[in-house]
């Protein structure tokens, strides 16, 4: 088994919001894969004493936990679990009702030697290699089919589209969310690879173009992971003054990638 965890922060002043792990239990029966990508919130108010790293930091904590301690658990309850006992970590402290309060995509794997779980909530992607080399992305694209237009302002999208019907949702305070996640089983004689990106990393193939999901597999196959964000990073400088792909979008975002071979 081949594995590779890279996560790099968009500015290195600033500390990396994303979470990955890879859990691979002694008793050699399976693993599990976990990676989250907290969301930048805007200039103001939060609800929250606790830093978005401090979030993604827990909540990855309880997953990665989670996913191998409750193995008979689906993932979908799994991130309940894991969302609630992060909430009561800070619910008296903090107001977990505010639209801004900390909160992340998230991507979960988990494999055996009959099947393959997989989840995923937001913008993060999961490929996922068959055994006769297709690529499959699973993602959750409430987010992409929003139109721009209302993406522009930050307190639109609070007030009508994140965590709202219609809109979007991510993983905050509510347990309640994880039933809105993409989830799926597959058997494990079917699978060959799976990799798990956040769009930081994924802005290879979703702003910039530079390939398919099927060309992302096969770069990260070939040259690893850290070469992905290294050309992620490239493509980024070079459009640095033009905008012409990332437009309204920070120049750097953090990138995380998590590649199994099974």
């Amino acid at each position: 088994m081949r594995t590779e965890v890279v996560s790099e922060p968009g500015d290195p002043s600033y500390p990396n919001e994303d979470f990955a792990s890879i859990a691979l239990p002694a008793s050699g029966l399976g693993g599990s894969l976990v990676v989250l990508d907290g969301v930048t919130p805007p200039r103001g108010a939060t609800g929250c004493l606790h830093s978005v790293p401090w979030f993604t930091a827990r909540l990855g904590g309880a997953l990665t936990e989670l996913t191998v301690s409750l193995r008979d658990v689906p993932l979908a309850e799994a991130l309940a679990r894991a969302v609630a006992r992060t909430a009561e970590a800070h619910a008296d402290t903090c107001d977990l009702s505010h639209p801004r309060t900390p909160q992340a995509t998230v991507v979960l794997a988990r494999w055996n030697a009959e099947r393959v779980e997989y989840l995923v909530l937001s913008d993060s992607a999961l490929l996922v290699e068959s055994s006769d080399g297709a690529v499959t992305p699973v993602l959750d694209d409430r987010l992409a089919r929003i139109p721009r237009a209302l993406l522009t302002t930050d307190d639109v999208v609070d007030a009508t589209l994140r965590n709202k019907e219609g809109g979007f949702f991510t993983a905050a305070a509510d347990p309640a969310v994880a039933a809105r996640a993409v989830t799926g089983t597959l058997p494990r004689a079917r699978v060959r690879t799976l990799a798990a990106l956040t769009d930081g990393a994924a802005r290879w193939v979703e702003r910039f173009g530079e390939g398919d999901w099927a060309g992302c597999l096969s770069l990260l196959r070939k040259e690893g992971a850290a070469a992905l964000v290294e050309r992620v990073r490239a493509l980024e400088r070079a459009d640095a003054e033009e905008r012409r792909y990332l437009r309204r979008s920070k120049t750097h975002d953090d990138a995380t990638v998590v590649y199994v071979e099974l």
